[in-house]
């Protein structure tokens, strides 16, 4: 998400704050999908799922350890106030996703099922995010770093990490698990792709 992305007209106070909680937890649901039927995605959160099943610690905990060396680029590169929202935004998502694990319980989830709804899930959370000038931080805020200290391509970057975290996932997740994982990465990247569009939609605080 580049700066020139986002919406101008603001919003008010408490429609950011049902944004963020609506987003937050539509995230943390699919994250639930995703623990249930052993899968990932790409940026942190797929970091955050790789550390998860390789050590036994919870992805809320590893989610939010992972973010915080970013915080620091998203200051220099979209400000304070863009920045507190996400920091506030990934304590969420890591709360969350703890509390959901316990709300919801799964007697039987279909992998395939839940490779498609759990990412449509997360795409969903983070577009009603995106649309209050919030993010998950992470990977997104270093490529755009990146491009701009460096000139590389942002999307080339994000593409290059994501791909490296797919193939670390051989190491702990079996191949069909890997495989649907892209398969739910796609159902998220075009929920956000065919939605989040310049023009599109108006609205930021």
């Amino acid at each position: 998400m580049d700066p020139q992305d986002l919406p101008t007209d603001p919003h008010r106070p408490y429609e950011d704050v049902m944004a963020m909680l609506v987003g937050t937890l539509f995230v943390a649901l699919g994250v639930s999908f995703y623990t249930q039927a052993l899968l990932l995605t790409g940026s942190t959160a797929g970091m955050a799922f790789l550390l998860q099943y390789a050590t036994g610690w919870r992805f809320g905990v590893w989610f939010f350890l992972i973010n915080l060396p970013f915080y620091y680029l998203a200051v220099k590169r979209m400000g304070w106030s863009f920045t507190l929202r996400t920091f506030v935004a990934i304590a969420l998502v890591s709360l969350f996703s703890e509390l959901t694990g316990k709300w919801v319980v799964f007697d039987s989830l279909n992998p395939l099922y839940a490779s498609l709804m759990g990412g449509s899930l997360i795409g969903i959370g983070m577009l009603v995010l995106f649309r209050h000038r919030t993010s998950l931080g992470g990977i997104n805020i270093l490529a755009l770093y990146l491009q701009a200290r460096y000139g590389l391509r942002a999307g080339y970057v994000q593409l290059g990490i994501d791909g490296v975290i797919m193939l670390a996932a051989f190491l702990v997740l079996p191949a069909d698990r890997v495989g649907l994982s892209v398969l739910g990465a796609v159902a998220l990247n075009l929920i956000i792709a065919l939605n989040h569009k310049p023009g599109r939609y108006m609205g930021v605080s």
